[in-house]
Order: C-alpha cells, then structure tokens, then sequence
C-alpha cells in the first residue's frame, strides 16, 4: 500500500519543482545551445551510447554544441557525421528544448529527425552507433526525459519541452506542442 505521507511529500515536492521550472524560465537565456538528430529508417533509429562530453555513458540521438555562425540544422548533420560517419537525409526539426539544471548549464536543444541516410555507421572516439527497433529503445539507458518526448518525436509530433534536473535526475518537466519558424532550421533540402 501506498504511504499517504509519502505521496503527499512527493506531491509537494514535484509542486515546488514545477514551480521553480516556471520561475527560472521567466527572460531565461540558455547557456548552451546544442541538437539532437534521430535518424529514422526500416522501423529502427540510429543512436549512440556516449563516450565523451555531456552526457557520456548514456545512450542519447548524435548531436552536440553549435559552433559560432552556425545553424540548428548545420550542426546537428556535422554532429551526426562527426560521432557516427553517417550523412542523415531529409531531416526536419520536431522539437525545441529547454533544459535547466540545477548544478550545471542550462541547455536550449534542437531536436532533428532525418528519414534517410548515407554511409555505414562506425565507431568513433566521441561514440558507438547502434540501430535499434523503434520498439526496443533503451530508454532506461537514456536521459530521464527521453521516455516522456522522445517517442512522439519519433512518431511525428513536433514539441516544445521544459525540464529541470539536478544531477541527472528530472525534477519537472513540461510537454506542449510546438510549431517552428527558425531560419536555418530545417527541413534539410537533399
């Protein structure tokens, strides 16, 4: 049986969080801008288990940092390319992003899915690409908030999304859908 204390506290708990969420993204600037690309083809999605950087040892999209010029849509294909050797085709952005966190940077992602591609996927020191099944996602491998985003992503919805976390571990999130007019952005032209 559930501990009517316990579920009040938790209740109280995520209430505070989801207010902090609120108040933090009043004039919030990100300290990071970065992308995500999911690579969709024949029911599966190319993914990474990070080596390196943010986010290393969990299982995440190809993406990284933009460099100074460039756009959403640049970087998350040099990304892709750089951590995987392969060239995504058709991507088109589904999501933005706000991730705040209570001990490190605050990131504002770009979330890309490309419908195609080019190349053989191979191991890189930054990552080791696996397909997997678009019903076989590790999400327990994943970022916390992958489970809650990421297969709507994957089916077609395009999102805007707000989380909190604090030392890896989801506080508050929320969910709304998005429309999207960022120059540079996508849909990728072949």
């Amino acid at each position: 049986m559930n501990n009517p204390v316990d579920s009040n506290r938790k209740s109280e708990v995520r209430s505070a969080a989801d207010a902090e969420l609120r108040a933090r993204l009043e004039g919030w600037q990100p300290d990071l801008v970065g992308t995500l690309l999911f690579i969709v083809q024949e029911g599966r999605v190319l993914l990474i288990h990070k080596r390196r950087g943010h986010g290393a040892g969990r299982i995440n999209a190809p993406g990284g940092k933009l460099e100074p010029g460039e756009t959403p849509l640049a970087c998350a294909l040099r990304e892709t390319h750089e951590e995987t050797g392969v060239i995504a085709l058709g991507a088109t952005l589904r999501a933005e992003m706000r991730f705040l966190d209570r001990a490190g940077p605050d990131w504002l992602g770009y979330v890309f899915v490309a419908t195609g591609s080019r190349g053989t996927a191979v191991d890189t020191p930054e990552a080791a690409p696996v397909w997997f099944a678009l019903d076989e996602i590790p999400y327990e491998s994943m970022w916390p908030d992958d489970r809650l985003w990421v297969p709507r992503v994957l089916a077609g919805d395009t999102l805007r999304g707000d989380f909190l976390f604090e030392n890896g571990l989801l506080l508050a999130s929320r969910l709304t859908p998005g429309r999207f007019d960022h120059p540079g952005a996508g849909p990728q032209r072949s």
